[in-house]
């Protein structure tokens, strides 16, 4: 009996430190309960509205022509509690700023090197400092974008400001990475971010940029520190860009950053912006795959935010307060076979949400789903629904089609949102059906 209960003892022991979730779990929960964040593109390119960095790349420009827009860069309209509070006011729950893009133009006050807003243009300022303090105050978390790679810096090997390039130059590359470990010491040490958004990696290898060494830098500066993917696989999780996945990503961790229109920075004549229903939509369909969106903002070179962003992220923030208890905290749905449109679970596992993007021509169906239904009801305003179950025979163990009326009057203006509460864990059917053996 004894050794029964030692045995026994040592199985509960062994099923609990099983279940206890790891370093990196613990680091990485606010980001998986999210679902949300914005980013925001800015620094000079939003002076004369053309691309980041890349339009002196790409020879659409000449280096000094883009170099010009030092000069009009004045952030004079600049309100980071503005920011944040439209931002929080979203439904976002981080966001991640362009400390400085490929260009290095840094937007703060770097001592690291020459390049930055408060040395070269008329906001003479750190624009970085405020802008963190702003978004603590309003709860979100704070995260930092940072381009390893640098095209103004003078022993950067594959695009210097003298257009010029080296192959292997060891000592001009070894000051370049000392370069960028000095400037991930400031804002690590001076902002103590949330996420490093890393960017540019693709032009040198993991032992080049050092990037593990550079991850258990920022881990000491910062244990808990989260890092995107970009850092040559150093990161925690996966940044897919502009294309919306299909299938979930492989990676349980995993960010879709995308524009609102078509750039990334503000461009004056790019209009092609996203309504709010294909934003909602788009934000749904990444909590289905149990990821999340990383919406892109574009302020104006003063500070200000075009009014065709803010005017999607106030109703964004509308939708979002309304059926924050199906997003927020929320897990990957079920397969498309049990419900013609995205779902998600809550952590438990006993709550299906249902996303409803268009009106139903009928009563929702809902298949292969075991559990016994103890209520559903229109997420952000209670309102309970019936429901009917057909197909459902007492010789069979194949489970009944749910039926679910969903009136008129309840639809919401962009996407419905039904809850359905099971009596436990969600149980599908998986299995191939069942013929009459006894009747």
């Amino acid at each position: 009996m004894q050794k029964i209960l030692i045995l026994l003892t040592g199985i509960f022991i062994s099923a609990t430190l099983s279940a206890q979730p790891t370093e990196k779990e613990k680091r990485l929960q606010w980001f998986e309960d999210a679902k949300l964040g914005i980013f925001i593109h800015w620094g000079i390119y939003s002076v004369n509205g053309i691309d980041e960095s890349w339009s002196f790349y790409n020879d659409y420009i000449s280096y000094n022509d883009y170099m010009k827009q030092l000069s009009g860069f004045t952030a004079s309209k600049y309100d980071p509690e503005k920011w944040a509070e439209l931002i929080a006011g979203s439904g976002a729950k981080y966001t991640v700023l362009t400390t400085k893009h490929h260009d290095g133009v840094a937007l703060w006050d770097t001592d690291c090197g020459e390049l930055s807003v408060v040395n070269k243009t008329p906001a003479g300022k750190d624009l970085v400092a405020p802008f963190v303090k702003a978004f603590r105050k309003n709860d979100l978390k704070v995260g930092l974008y940072y381009s390893l790679l640098d095209w103004s810096h003078p022993d950067y090997p594959n695009k210097t400001r003298e257009e010029k390039r080296y192959t292997e130059d060891s000592v001009r590359w070894s000051r370049f990475v000392d370069f960028n470990f000095c400037q991930l010491e400031e804002l690590s040490k001076s902002f103590k971010p949330d996420l490093f958004w890393f960017d540019g990696d693709w032009e040198q290898p993991a032992e080049k940029w050092k990037a593990k060494e550079l991850r258990e830098d920022l881990r000491e500066w910062n244990k808990n520190v989260i890092l995107n993917s970009r850092i040559q696989g150093y990161g925690d999780y996966a940044t897919p860009e502009q294309g919306l996945p299909v299938t979930r990503p492989d990676s349980r961790y995993w960010e879709l950053c995308m524009t609102m229109n078509d750039s990334w920075g503000y461009q004056h004549n790019d209009h092609n912006y996203k309504t709010p229903n294909q934003v909602i939509r788009i934000l749904v369909d990444c909590v289905n795959k149990g990821g999340n969106l990383l919406l892109d903002i574009g302020p104006k070179a003063d500070g200000t935010i075009p009014e065709e962003q803010v005017n999607i992220l106030n109703e964004l923030g509308r939708w979002t307060n309304k059926h924050g208890e199906a997003i927020y905290g929320s897990r990957a749905g079920i397969p498309y076979e049990h419900y013609y449109g995205p779902t998600a679970l809550n952590k438990e596992g006993n709550i299906l949400y249902l996303f409803v993007p268009h009106a139903p021509n009928g009563p929702l169906m809902l298949k292969g789903i075991k559990n016994k239904i103890n209520r559903i009801w229109v997420v952000g305003n209670g309102t309970k629904l019936n429901w009917d179950v057909k197909m459902k025979q007492y010789w069979s163990s194949v489970p009944g089609i749910v039926y679910i009326d969903v009136p008129e009057k309840v639809l919401d203006s962009q996407v419905t949102v039904i809850a359905v509460l099971l009596d436990g864990k969600i149980d599908l059917y998986r299995e191939q059906g069942q013929v009459i053996e006894n009747n």
